[in-house]
């Protein structure tokens, strides 16, 4: 990959994620070069679906099978920076012997979200995230290269998928909002009476909250099964991985804090929140070395068994007791 490549790839990462690029910044050279590609590649994707009043699905299916090709290597790359990114990715996919398999779900479920914007039950959705975000995580794992590659793999995709519902339940307003999805699976609106002109009119009650702390709740067990195979990824990338998941998890915090409304704004984590935990993340880890301790000592996330949550952060981003 040519620097120009990787420096287009870095600036779309810088511009777009936020969370996501504070941790690739801690990587080892090696996968952090080929991190910047692989996240603009996802990212140039996902633009062609998710523009609010963008063009017709026939012309999104026809630019998302455009880049199915060219990532493929079956279609040569135009001169746009989305040529230079998709020219990085085919070499980077040859280098590290990614399989089109992963590259085909991938895309097949970005045109999911063309054609469907509900899922009546979890496992629906899982099946969604098979692509839009296990294949990211497998993608990854290839990449890092780790000696216990089928050991990490299945805690790889626990933790690509925890990161994507974190995402789901801090987006909520926005994907009904300006896109017309609901990710939050059918059935538990249903079981808690909760109706989508309800999400669409921003009212949250009880039965709201109910439904956002069933998904969280979720959400956390897959981190937890995550976070436990991040030991089988090389040394050196353990910390950037564990800092994404500490990172992603804190939304989870903002959630509660708000008392589960995120039907009126969205909750963001500031820059200065987000050092704070690169600080108090990289402090445990300096003192343990254990990943699955670090993760449960600064996350938001409790450890199983462990009863109630991790005190709190106070919302200026100075820390409140934390043990």
């Amino acid at each position: 990959m040519s620097s120009d490549n990787i420096r287009t790839s870095k600036s779309i990462q810088q511009q777009t994620g936020r969370t996501f690029h504070l941790a690739t910044r801690l990587l080892p050279e090696r996968i952090r070069h080929p991190t910047y590609v692989m996240y603009a590649f996802f990212r140039i994707a996902d633009e062609v679906v998710d523009q609010p009043d963008g063009p017709p699905p026939a012309v999104q299916h026809e630019r998302l099978e455009a880049i199915r090709e060219t990532a493929l290597g079956n279609r040569e790359p135009d001169d746009t920076d989305d040529g230079v990114v998709l020219s990085a990715f085919q070499d980077l996919r040859a280098e590290h012997d990614i399989p089109d398999e992963e590259v085909n779900v991938f895309v097949d479920a970005m045109e999911m979200d063309i054609d469907r914007a509900r899922y009546e039950t979890f496992e629906d959705l899982r099946g969604y995230m098979r692509g839009s975000a296990v294949a990211v995580g497998n993608m990854m794992t290839m990449v890092m290269d780790p000696p216990g590659k089928e050991e990490a793999l299945p805690h790889a995709a626990a933790l690509a998928e925890a990161f994507q519902l974190s995402n789901f339940l801090r987006d909520v307003r926005e994907d009904i909002h300006d896109y017309g999805r609901v990710y939050l699976p059918q059935e538990t609106l249903s079981r808690h009476g909760v109706t989508e002109a309800q999400l669409a009119d921003a009212e949250v009650d009880d039965a709201f909250r109910a439904v956002m702390e069933e998904e969280l709740t979720r959400t956390e067990e897959l981190y937890r099964e995550g976070v436990t195979g991040i030991r089988y990824l090389p040394e050196d990338c353990q910390f950037g991985v564990l800092l994404a998941a500490v990172l992603y998890a804190e939304h989870h915090r903002l959630i509660r804090e708000r008392e589960y409304d995120v039907l009126t704004a969205t909750p963001d984590l500031t820059r200065r929140r987000r050092l704070w935990l690169l600080a108090r993340t990289w402090w445990h880890w300096r003192r343990n070395g254990d990943p699955e301790a670090t993760f449960y000592a600064v996350s938001a996330v409790s450890e199983r068994g462990s009863g109630a949550m991790q005190p709190e952060i106070a919302s200026h981003g100075q820390p409140t007791w934390r043990g």
